[in-house]
């Protein structure tokens, strides 16, 4: 989903390191990355909330729309912001496992 919805790329992977599998999404070359695991010995049931958000800034009309719709076509169902602010310039979309991801039209200042 993350791969198709946001543009990510898989940057690398385990099977089995310490009863873990996982695979770390990112952008090659960028400091940060996504790093989704399962335990094989306990899985542990997602439990997200309404407010565990992954936010990005686009402040292009155009790729904001392409985002918006890329979302929806890798299996995000956009869902109602729990905090109204994200509603003003932004969507927010559920992922499978009820996680958040909003999609705000405007530029970050730190």
């Amino acid at each position: 989903m993350y791969v198709q919805g946001l543009g990510f790329v898989v940057i690398g992977c385990f099977e089995d390191h310490d009863g873990f599998d996982g695979v770390m999404l990112g952008m090659h070359g960028a400091d940060y990355h996504f790093e989704f695991t399962c335990c094989r010995r306990q899985p542990i049931a997602p439990t997200p909330t309404p407010e565990d958000l992954i936010v990005l800034y686009l402040p292009s009309p155009l790729d904001w729309q392409a985002r918006c719709e890329s979302l929806e076509g890798a299996g995000f169902k956009e869902v109602r912001a729990h905090n109204p602010y994200w509603s003003v310039r932004g969507r927010s979309f559920e992922d499978a496992d009820g996680y958040r991801v909003v999609v705000q039209n405007e530029e970050w200042v730190a």
